[in-house]
């Protein structure tokens, strides 16, 4: 959970919008917007077909301004169980006009060492680089994503 210095609207922009996306998270993605819909994330757009990032992954549930679900990949770095699937659910819950709290649940862990690895991969991610980014990205804008 984080508290976000974002409208409530403008949270919801970043997370679900191909500019948003690359105004934080990722170089490049693909999103379209729908249930079932695709959300895929570049994170290394120029890497082979299967080491960019989310790839294959799925958009789960779109309720504006409430609830963004989607499904997520492992990284490349884990090719045991790159290919299965967790889920990723954002709850937005507005403070005040400048404020959002937004929570994330990311769900769906297997057993064994590989989910172990995998877990503490996207801790890490969520937590020290994700949501620090997307607090940058509102406190004094977009990611330049040369300077990364």
């Amino acid at each position: 959970m984080a508290i976000i210095p974002a409208p409530i609207n403008s949270l919801w922009e970043v997370w679900t919008t191909e500019a948003g996306i690359r105004s934080f998270f990722a170089r490049d993605c693909h999103i379209d917007l729908r249930v079932n819909g695709e959300y895929k994330i570049y994170f290394n757009p120029n890497a082979h077909n299967g080491e960019r990032g989310a790839e294959g992954t799925r958009i789960l549930a779109i309720q504006p301004n409430i609830l963004f679900s989607f499904t997520w990949n492992n990284p490349p770095s884990i090719p045991v169980i790159r290919w299965q699937y967790t889920h990723v659910s954002l709850y937005f819950t507005s403070i005040d006009a400048k404020q959002t709290k937004l929570l994330l649940e990311h769900d769906g862990w297997g057993e064994g060492a590989n989910w172990e690895m995998a877990f503490a991969y996207f801790d890490r991610a969520w937590n020290k680089i994700v949501f620090p980014r997307l607090v940058k990205r509102f406190v004094s804008g977009p990611i330049d994503w040369d300077s990364v």
